[in-house]
């Protein structure tokens, strides 16, 4: 495997000259964050960003994210012109020499949490989740401060998304996702990226808002809607492991045996109630997840791609972006870093 980790640019209070003294360290995920959603990614820009990782040592290893326009999620007459766009950078990706990106199809937002500093009793602070708390929240109210909502949408724009979403069904986002899926890995195939879809976060419906990738059964039918090894997964343990339902060390075995994962966050979550959560050091016996066997599940695939930690609390005294401090992320890759070792002499 190849431990990558997180970087924002350099906007990012983390440098990559921290980043590159973490043992084993030597991928970045990142993307290019200056682009407005839907349109292509400039050669020269992705260039440059490759160019400054490379400098320090390091490898731009996943692109994190390209993000998926509204229109084509929504199956608007619009979407043509911003899956060519979508493709034309996937090209300009494949000639910088990027191999894996991952991306989700969640309508309006991304992983979203009740509370992005809540105080953990050993006095560091983290990401929650509480189901109660967000069923009582307003969406439209102006003040959200939930990760995952683009800030370049106003309240209008906000109220008119939503409202649209009302009548998209489960099945509707299914046919937009294959209908994006049919266009998209055909050039995949061609230029030899990986595409590696982020699960739900979390797993379950939002503000009535239909969501898809959540599941076993649902990661299977989405596989099969463009059967392609370009067709792909970002496995997110602390994604899918919020439902107690979810096996994540099986759905590693499973989904690996197959050659569909192209890129795992690894990281624990602690199941505080019905829809509930909070995020934890990576430790196993510090959340509801067997981290430990998630890894050991990924030696046994012969995993071979990048793993990076994912989301982790502040800790020491840290503030920076929620759930993207340096201190935590670090221990979580030299954590899985040792389970690996650990592993690799066993066998």
């Amino acid at each position: 495997m190849e431990m990558t980790f997180r970087w924002y640019g350099k906007d990012d209070p983390i440098s990559l000259n921290k980043i590159r003294q973490i043992p084993g360290m030597k991928g970045i995920v990142s993307a290019i964050y200056d682009i407005p959603v839907g349109e292509v990614w400039p050669l020269d820009k992705i260039i440059e960003l490759k160019n400054e990782i490379e400098s320090y040592g390091l490898e731009l290893s996943v692109i994190e994210s390209v993000p998926v326009h509204e229109d084509i999620k929504m199956g608007l007459d619009t979407r043509d012109r911003y899956i060519n766009n979508y493709t034309e950078t996937l090209r300009n990706l494949a000639k910088a020499g990027i191999k894996v990106v991952c991306y989700n199809f969640m309508p309006v937002f991304d992983w979203t949490r009740s509370n992005l500093a809540y105080d953990l009793p050993d006095g560091s602070n983290a990401l929650i989740y509480k189901e109660e708390d967000v069923q009582n929240m307003n969406p439209l109210s102006g003040d959200l401060e939930l990760p995952g909502w683009d800030t370049s949408y106003s309240k209008e724009d906000m109220k008119n998304l939503l409202e649209y979403y009302q009548n998209v069904t489960e099945e509707d986002m299914w046919n937009n996702l294959k209908y994006f899926l049919d266009r998209v890995i055909k050039v995949a195939e061609e230029v030899k990226i990986k595409m590696a879809i982020h699960p739900d976060d979390p797993p379950w419906s939002i503000f009535g808002l239909p969501r898809i990738i959540t599941n076993k059964e649902n990661i299977e039918r989405f596989l099969k809607l463009v059967d392609s090894p370009y067709n792909g997964l970002t496995l997110c343990s602390g994604s899918l492991g919020v439902d107690p339902n979810n096996d994540v060390a099986h759905m590693v075995r499973y989904f690996g045996k197959m050659g569909r994962i192209h890129f795992a966050h690894i990281r624990n979550v602690k199941i505080t109630g019905e829809k509930s959560f909070e995020e934890s050091s990576h430790l196993s016996t510090d959340g509801s997840l067997n981290i430990a066997d998630i890894v050991r599940a990924y030696k046994e695939i012969g995993f071979e791609g990048p793993i990076r930690p994912d989301h982790g609390r502040m800790i020491w005294g840290e503030t920076g972006r929620p759930g993207y401090g340096l201190f935590d992320r670090a221990l979580g890759a030299t954590y899985i870093n040792g389970l690996w070792e650990g592993i690799t002499i066993e066998n």
